[in-house]
């Protein structure tokens, strides 16, 4: 994915960014109910995998936002054109690997692509990377055996500014089926109002795909 240099003496959030990075711990994070009641139905209707259309959504979501395709680079931020994601995928063992997954694509063609690379990484994938191969990547996990309301998630130090975004069992409400959907951000790069925004797209991906499956036959 292509990259560009963020211009620091032009850069409006710059004293913003000098402090954060500065903390031991410069996270912010937030885990929301997120409505799937339509999206939920429609996916299992037309025998569409609920992980894999989520991921997409969420994927596409995360990408529409800058601040959330940007990375630091010490005293320095890049921005990446589009950020892949990276989950966990579970082997018989009750290990895991890593699957990368390029959604800068239809919904459609994303659904068969993802479940070959899936399938690919089950066989060949390990969890060994470097720093430099995983700075452009969205971190995807979920925690499908638990209803949570609030996820601490693991992070390196010195931290990383790479988005985690992790969903849990989906739970009904007042007729209506929610999920939990946490994501965690560098402060350094993303404020509360992204994190918002994140959501709201993220409801606008889910309807744009009951849309699309609804227009299928």
């Amino acid at each position: 994915m292509k990259t560009t240099l963020i211009d620091m003496n032009t850069y409006a959030r710059r004293a913003h960014f000098d402090y954060f990075r500065s903390l031991a711990y410069p996270y912010v994070g937030v885990t929301a109910e997120v409505d799937i009641t339509d999206f939920r139905r429609v996916t299992k209707q037309k025998g569409c995998n609920f992980f894999h259309s989520f991921l997409w959504c969420a994927s596409q979501a995360a990408n529409m936002i800058p601040e959330m395709r940007q990375r630091q680079r010490g005293d320095q931020i890049v921005e990446y054109d589009f950020c892949m994601t990276s989950h966990t995928v579970a082997r018989e063992d009750e290990t895991y690997v890593y699957c990368d997954l390029n959604a800068d694509c239809d919904y459609f063609d994303f659904l068969p692509y993802a479940r070959a690379e899936q399938e690919k990484a089950k066989i060949s994938g390990d969890i060994d990377r470097t720093p430099e191969e995983e700075e452009g990547l969205l971190f995807i996990s979920t925690m499908t055996w638990l209803t949570h309301t609030a996820l601490i998630q693991p992070v390196p130090s010195p931290a990383d500014s790479n988005p985690r975004i992790t969903w849990g069992k989906f739970f009904d409400h007042d007729g209506r089926v929610k999920m939990p959907v946490s994501l965690l951000c560098n402060h350094a790069l993303v404020d509360g109002r992204h994190i918002a925004l994140f959501y709201k797209l993220l409801d606008e991906k889910m309807a744009e795909v009951v849309k699309k499956l609804g227009a299928k036959r």
